[in-house]
């Protein structure tokens, strides 16, 4: 079992940068590719980015591409999301989220969700 909890969210006005974490613990987090997904009022899950166990193959979004970047750092069990030019149709809650194995751009593939962390980004 692995244990996920996001933190960073908050309330930004567009342009500004924001920076998510998900702090792991249970089982090694190097075992897991991380991934992170977003949901907002009434629209269904959708993913964010994504990392590979050792952090050398990640992917995005096309949303996301040139302004997020996602990083891990196995040593502290934690995941992170840099989130830069922030729009207003980025206000969701984000997720982090873990399954074994290569990373995968859906969210049915993923066994472990943190909590979330809700993310608003004003005009």
């Amino acid at each position: 079992q692995v244990q996920l909890v996001e933190s960073g969210g908050g309330l930004v006005q567009a342009g500004d940068s924001l920076r998510l974490s998900c702090a792991a613990s249970g089982r090694t987090f190097s075992n897991y590719a991380m991934g992170w997904f977003r949901q907002a009022p009434g629209k269904e899950r959708e993913f964010v980015a994504a990392i590979s166990r050792s952090g050398s193959s990640t992917d995005f979004a096309e949303s996301a591409k040139g302004r997020f970047t996602i990083s891990r750092d196995n040593a502290k069990n934690t995941v992170y999301l840099q989130m830069n030019s922030l729009k207003p149709e980025d206000t969701a809650v984000y997720y982090c989220a873990g399954r074994s194995g290569f990373y995968s751009s859906s969210h049915l593939l993923y066994n472990y969700w943190g909590q979330g962390t809700q993310v608003t980004v004003s005009s």
